[in-house]
């Protein structure tokens, strides 16, 4: 459930919070006062792309924060797969700060991706608009609205479905790509041999390269680590100024006044870790100095080595390890060739074995389909007739063949429909104008009210080309759904606006220099004067504000009869 929405500094908002109620939220105001300005927020905070065009003039950066609370398990899970904790009271917070060059997204203040952000918010809430409605006339939409309504049957075979796609594929890909004439596999095999050879023997052990670097480093730079060791060792060696000597001078002299003071008897012990860790350090640059050497024809060994492992790395890999795999793969080729009948024989044999899995498993996910298909289709249909479509003859056609195949299946659906009698039905992108599909829409999300785990729809322009009775039938529904579920809804219609739970007015008001967009909740007063405004009379008079009052009553008793 969505409880608040803060947005700051975003086109007209220069800052409004607005708390959600449960049920149906209705969000009226006049055209161009921006209403499309808080849907947009809400698709900014979960994932939108974003446009530095959006930031308020003279803003820094534009802030949406979104407050939720988890209303089922599966959204507890992906929170907790994402490492994000969940407060004790079940609220999450979302957040995104869009600046010109970027933007920082969190979820309860765990920076998160873009992805991520909407990978939970496609578990939090629903938004329907104009763009959702036309992808609706979309065949593989149509295809995904069916899966779903099919539930885990259709979900586990798809799965299975698909892997059996990919390896089906990929052996595909390796018998067309195996098909070589004679000439041809001589050749492969010749280069084949040639490069397991090079690689056997240049007998490479794992690590060999990193060591043989570390060594190279070190004799390349000899004279400057010479040069180096030996003016430490100047510092070091023994005389009248050396630093040892020097140390060891201050140390008798402090030692002269121990036990009299236990801040210079600290002083005194430090200095005499110190005179003990220059003795080793003295020994120790000695002997390092004393066991250097340099073997010109060793270098030149490791250098040749090096030289060598780099080529092979250019060659076959960017270790040695990868060196090794490429070297087996090429060996299993090579086996594959020289039994090259065998090999194309066993890869046969397991293509069309893997062909008749898969297509087995095509027709099991479309038996599942068709039997969804029946169902879905009463149940649509029902909910279409309740929308004031006076009559509807609705069909989910599932088309299968072996040429469709792919990951999905090899089924091919569309939605057909005839909303006039003595006409035959035909697709839905061919004959649904913006109000019908409005109303398909707000069907189609009723019939999924009981399957799906989200609480909260939003409905932006769910009113588009409808009025009158329809606009009472859309209500309706609307009231219904609300009845288990939390509804944002953007109308300009005052037969949806009367059936509100809690009613917000957007405004746009400017001082002649600045314009700015806030929204309010209404009181019941207030939003019978607004409901008055909706019915559209120049000036809202007792008449009109009885007509909203009316509506409102009508409402309730639609609403309380649902329940």
């Amino acid at each position: 459930m969505l409880l608040s929405l803060h947005v700051k500094n975003l086109a007209l908002i220069e800052e409004e919070e607005v708390t959600f109620a449960d049920g149906l939220n209705i969000l009226t105001g006049e055209t161009g006062a921006g209403k499309s300005i808080i849907i947009g927020s809400v698709n900014l905070a979960l994932g939108a792309k974003a446009d530095k065009a959006m930031i308020r003039t003279g803003a820094d950066c534009a802030l949406i924060e979104m407050v939720f609370r988890a209303d089922n398990e599966r959204q507890s899970a992906k929170l907790k797969e994402m490492d994000i904790p969940l407060e004790e009271d079940g609220t999450i917070l979302i957040k995104r700060k869009i600046y010109p060059d970027r933007s920082v997204c969190t979820i309860e203040g765990e920076k998160v991706t873009l992805k991520q952000m909407r990978e939970i918010s496609e578990l939090l809430i629903d938004i329907y608009g104009q763009r959702e409605n036309q992808r609706l006339l979309r065949r593989e939409a149509q295809m995904g609205v069916l899966d779903a309504f099919a539930g885990d049957p259709d979900r586990s075979l798809r799965e299975s479905a698909a892997v059996g796609w990919r390896t089906y594929r990929d052996l595909k890909i390796e018998w067309d790509k195996g098909d070589l004439d004679g000439s041809a596999r001589a050749r492969e095999i010749d280069l084949l041999q040639y490069e397991i050879q090079e690689i056997d023997d240049a007998a490479l052990r794992e690590g060999e390269d990193a060591e043989l670097e570390a060594r190279y480093r070190k004799m390349n730079s000899f004279r400057r680590i010479c040069d180096a060791a030996g003016e430490a060792g100047q510092i070091f060696a023994e005389g009248e100024e050396s630093a040892a000597s020097e140390v060891e001078r201050a140390l008798r002299a402090l030692r002269k006044v121990e036990g009299i003071d236990s801040d210079l008897d600290a002083i005194c012990s430090q200095l005499s870790d110190i005179d003990s860790l220059m003795s080793d350090c003295g020994r120790a640059l000695s002997e390092y100095i004393d066991g250097m050497n340099f073997d010109p024809g060793e270098f030149a060994a490791i250098e040749d080595r090096l030289n060598l492992i780099n080529h092979l790395k250019d060659k076959y890999g960017r270790s040695i390890p990868q060196i090794q795999e490429a070297r087996e793969k090429r060996a299993k080729r090579l086996e594959a060739l020289s039994d090259y009948e065998g090999t194309r024989a066993k890869l046969k044999k397991d293509m069309e074995a893997e062909r008749v899995r898969l297509l087995d498993l095509c027709r099991q996910l479309s038996e599942v389909r068709r039997s969804a298909a029946k169902d879905f289709t009463k149940r649509l249909t029902a909910e279409l007739l309740d929308l004031n479509f006076n009559q509807v003859d609705f069909h989910v056609e599932v088309d299968s063949s072996e040429e469709y195949l792919s990951q999905s299946g090899f089924d091919r659906v569309s939605f057909t429909i005839s909303m006039n009698p003595g006409e035959s039905p035909r697709p839905l992108e061919a004959i649904a104008s913006g109000g019908e599909l409005s109303r398909i829409m707000l069907a189609l999300k009723t019939v999924f009210a009981g399957k799906d785990d989200i609480y909260t729809f939003i409905f932006d322009e769910i009113d588009s080309g409808i009025s009158g009775q329809t606009a009472w039938k859309v209500a309706e529904k609307l009231g219904r759904l609300s009845a288990n579920h939390q509804i944002l809804c953007i109308t300009h219609l005052p037969q949806i606006a009367a059936m509100e739970d809690a009613h917000y007015r957007i405004a746009k008001t400017t001082d002649g220099r600045r314009t700015v967009t806030h929204i309010t909740r209404l009181n019941e007063e207030e939003s019978v004067r607004e409901i008055a405004r909706l019915l559209g009379t120049a000036t809202v008079t007792e008449a009109t504000l009885e007509n909203a009052r009316e509506l409102k009553r009508q409402a309730k008793e639609a609403k309380n009869n649902c329940k």
